[in-house]
């Protein structure tokens, strides 16, 4: 049975306003996200603020990891701008790289809520993921991530084409140091480094996002460099 032009329409509106209810919440989420960190970011004030029940927060995610991964995707879409556009500016693969770990820190430090939700879904595993997961949200999460993910790849293969690298497997490294990156950009939130004093004897130091950065900046062009 072929529908009629006006069912077609009322099913189109309807769409438009799920998708328009499903901004609004992601909109909210990552407002609490960034004012009060990942943690203290519950299902109740995320529905108080876009003026719902939790119970239709529901009906639109699958539960908090849906939520909280569909929001990281928006992060992930503005870092693979900072990242692209950090790449355009150089020429060496060696300054593309070091541009390029630069505004993975600049980001990270600008947006730690960032960091904490990266890290929050990187602690369960893919199969976790995708029992609490739709498929579309789990593609949607993917392709955020192999976005940035690519613009690395981009700089280490052109600078294998250029002699300026060697490296086996341009997407294993780039994997490797995006998550070795927000280990580092949590440290440098912390910025306290642990070390001995003395055999057995603990103290503390201190640890700046610049010297963050400048390890991580000598880190990939070391690996890159193998």
């Amino acid at each position: 049975m072929t529908a009629t032009p006006q069912t077609d329409g009322r099913r189109t509106a309807a769409a438009a306003r799920r998708r328009a209810r499903e901004q609004e919440i992601l909109d909210a989420t990552r407002a609490l996200f960034d004012q009060r960190g990942v943690r203290d970011a519950q299902i109740e004030d995320i529905a108080k603020a876009v003026g719902i029940n939790r119970a239709i927060v529901y009906r639109h995610f699958t539960g908090k990891e849906e939520l909280f991964a569909l929001t990281l995707v928006g992060y992930l879409d503005e870092l693979r701008e900072a990242l692209t556009d950090a790449a355009g500016t150089k020429r060496k693969p060696q300054d593309r790289l070091t541009a390029l770990v630069g505004a993975f820190v600049e980001y990270g430090v600008a947006h730690p809520a960032f960091v904490d939700c990266a890290q929050t879904l990187m602690r369960r595993t893919g199969p976790e993921l995708l029992d609490e997961m739709s498929e579309g949200a789990v593609f949607r999460l993917g392709r955020a991530i192999s976005s940035c993910l690519a613009v690395l790849v981009e700089v280490l293969e052109d600078g294998i084409e250029q002699g300026a690298f060697s490296v086996d497997d341009p997407v294993l490294l780039a994997n490797t140091l995006y998550a070795s990156g927000l280990g580092a950009l949590q440290l440098a939130r912390v910025g306290i480094l642990v070390k001995e004093a003395a055999p057995g004897i603990p103290t503390v130091g201190s640890i700046s996002a610049e010297q963050v950065r400048d390890y991580l900046v000598a880190s990939a062009l070391a690996l890159a460099a193998r």
